[in-house]
């Protein structure tokens, strides 16, 4: 069972089954709030949630409208779209924290989780590089090189990381380093 200090999850997904996994799976070692819209997820808001699984495409309010909708009533939580549209470049502009493909396992979902809470505790400039190495490496992974290289999205994504990378060393340095190898082992994604 949780304690009251265990960090709060809200799972949003138009599917009851998704989200009675995801309590279930999580359900030890964190407070797992779940809804079935995004009307009624954002409802259940406030700042004590510190993830967000939320997936992409809902009825009534998309999972997209829902991100926005945080974002711009600025919770500070992070947000893992969880879903099983296939990302496209549009994802660049999108202001999440991870993007992971249905379908998810228990060990992929307690991971995210564990990565997304352990970013709390870091420098604003390192979630961000993280988001964005996310981003970059979900669309290297679902996109073929010459569609990669056309993109100015991509490329986009690409300078910004290289942009954080150079501001970063000092922060990064300061750090330890086993501590954030661990955070972003989950750069990559593992192979389909």
């Amino acid at each position: 069972m949780t304690t009251d200090d265990s960090p709060v999850i809200l799972a949003i997904d138009d599917e009851p089954r998704v989200v009675q996994a995801f309590d279930l799976w999580l359900d030890d070692s964190y407070d797992v709030l779940t809804e079935t819209s995004g009307e009624d997820g954002l409802e259940r808001m406030d700042n004590s949630v510190d993830v967000v699984l939320l997936d992409r495409h809902m009825p009534g309010l998309s999972g997209e409208e829902v991100l926005d909708r945080i974002r711009a009533s600025e919770y500070h939580c992070k947000v893992a779209l969880v879903t099983a549209v296939d990302p496209d470049f549009d994802i660049a502009d999108m202001p999440f924290d991870d993007y992971v493909s249905k379908p998810i396992d228990q060990v992929e979902l307690r991971e995210v989780v564990e990565k997304l809470v352990s970013l709390e505790q870091f420098d604003t400039r390192l979630t961000e590089f993280y988001s964005i190495s996310r981003k970059i490496a979900t669309l290297e992974a679902e996109k073929p090189h010459q569609r990669l290289d056309e993109s100015e999205e991509y490329a986009a994504l690409l300078d910004r990381r290289d942009e954080l990378k150079s501001a970063g060393k000092e922060l990064l340095s300061e750090l330890d380093s086993e501590e954030v190898n661990k955070l972003f082992e989950a750069a990559e994604p593992a192979p389909k």
